[in-house]
């Protein structure tokens, strides 16, 4: 039996039919152009052959304390592979939005808490000779840098090799004996130094007063932030990296403060379609890894810190919001480099406390909310990668939908695209599938403003 570290404990706590809280994955892959008719059947009956379970994969809640099923892990001794591991089929002729509309069903579902708490789909029936995979795993788990290192660990840059890796057969990455520690212990240790170094926080906190830093019951309330539903959509696009990577260099800004620009313009245009785009800006939660290189492989759970990022949706010029969405990011950046690991995520923790506040009967209705949506950008593959010979064509992250936080958007690295992932309440963002189109919107008119 294993303790949660603080963090995982609130995803197992906080989660409801409504609110799974649970990540997940959807790759394409193009078979070799040599596979055999039954290469599928044989690449599902290979990994379910992989029946050594880790010790991540045979987690679930254990109630000993009490009953409570957030505050301890307890491991399988027997990991059922055939319900955790299933190969399904799209009814012919299988296309995307076919695929689109059986993800949307799976991630919307919650784990079995009996269980360890992951899930996985092998998918084939596509009119276009790709086969798919979806994997879906509890938050307390594993976090967006955790799941894309564990991801990459599976595949391989060499097409001829044909060695089978699952996630749940990966043998462990050593760690650095503090790493082996309780997380809980980890926290008692680093409490005293928290304390000592309550200058160094209060520096960044002056920093909000004079405006560096973005602060949470800032942004206003919009279509997006009411309470949700269980049931999703998703949507999901791939732009070459190089168009971004244009209006990078045109303008000094980074590659995320890019995405922020262009998921600022969708956000910007769906609300004026819907004549609800508030006068103040909305505000994005961005994660931000604060994994050591050599914690990105070996840590489990999750370790982020918060930071919050003005969109300037206020602002109708895409150069001029550009700009101010990069100097938001560059000044609460500033703020939380100042800080060792454990004291960025204590007030990333502390700028984050508001958010309780929303989930509090009677207090959901507040013309303020923490922030409007989650913006998340993971690293991914650099090169072409594959498995069993099959090429990664798509790697789209679908992450969490929050009460009072009815959109996620995730994006990653895959070669020389960003692949992008969008989750929505299905109640509340019932046309989610005119995101893309708007991202693509906000892209061109970044182009023409920078050339």
């Amino acid at each position: 039996m294993d303790l949660l570290n603080p963090i995982d404990a609130i995803f197992l706590a906080f989660e409801s039919r409504e609110h799974p809280m649970h990540v997940g994955g959807l790759q394409l892959f193009e078979p070799p152009a040599d596979a055999a008719p039954d290469f599928t059947r044989t690449l599902y009956r290979d990994m379910a052959a992989v029946d050594e379970v880790r010790t991540r994969y045979r987690r679930h809640p254990s109630r000993t304390f009490g009953g409570f099923s957030s505050i301890a892990w307890s491991h399988a001794e027997k990991v059922d592979l055939q319900y955790h591991l299933r190969r399904c089929a799209l009814p012919a002729p299988g296309g995307m939005a076919d695929l689109l509309d059986l993800t949307e069903r799976l991630h919307g579902t919650l784990l079995d808490r009996h269980r360890p708490l992951w899930e996985g789909r092998l998918i084939e029936g596509l009119d276009d000779g790709r086969f798919a995979v979806y994997m879906k795993m509890h938050h307390a788990l594993i976090d967006g840098v955790s799941a894309m290192r564990l991801l990459l660990r599976t595949l391989t840059e060499d097409p001829f090799d044909t060695r089978v890796r699952v996630p749940w057969g990966l043998p462990p990455v050593d760690r650095e004996p503090a790493e082996a520690e309780n997380p809980w212990q980890q926290l008692r240790k680093a409490v005293p130094g928290i304390l000592r170094s309550t200058r160094s926080i209060a520096a960044p906190l002056r920093g909000a007063v004079d405006g560096r830093l973005t602060l949470p019951m800032s942004a206003p309330r919009t279509m997006f932030n009411v309470p949700i539903g269980g049931a999703r959509r998703i949507a999901v696009r791939s732009w070459p990296i190089e168009r971004v990577n244009a209006v990078r260099r045109a303008t000094g800004a980074t590659v995320n403060d890019v995405v922020l620009a262009m998921s600022a313009a969708a956000l910007r245009a769906y609300l004026l379609e819907h004549d609800a785009l508030p006068d103040e800006p909305l505000i994005a939660m961005v994660p931000v890894n604060v994994r050591s290189a050599a914690e990105a492989d070996s840590s489990e759970g999750n370790m982020v810190a918060a930071c919050l990022a003005n969109l300037n949706t206020h602002i109708a010029d895409p150069a001029r919001r550009l700009t101010a969405i990069s100097t938001s990011m560059r000044d609460t950046k500033q703020v939380f480099t100042q800080l060792p690991k454990l004291e960025a995520i204590a007030l990333s923790a502390l700028l984050m406390s508001p958010l309780g506040l929303t989930q509090l009967p009677g207090l959901d209705g507040m013309p303020r909310v923490p922030f409007n949506l989650v913006i998340s950008n993971v690293p991914g593959p650099r090169k072409p990668v594959y498995m069993q010979g099959a090429r990664l064509d798509a790697n789209y992250p679908l992450s969490i939908p929050f009460d009072s936080q009815a959109m996620n958007i995730t994006l990653t690295t895959n070669g020389d695209h960003l692949d992008f992932g969008l989750v929505g309440c299905r109640r509340t963002v019932p046309d989610l599938d005119r995101f893309p189109d708007l991202l693509e919107a906000g892209l061109a008119e970044l182009e023409a403003a920078t050339a």
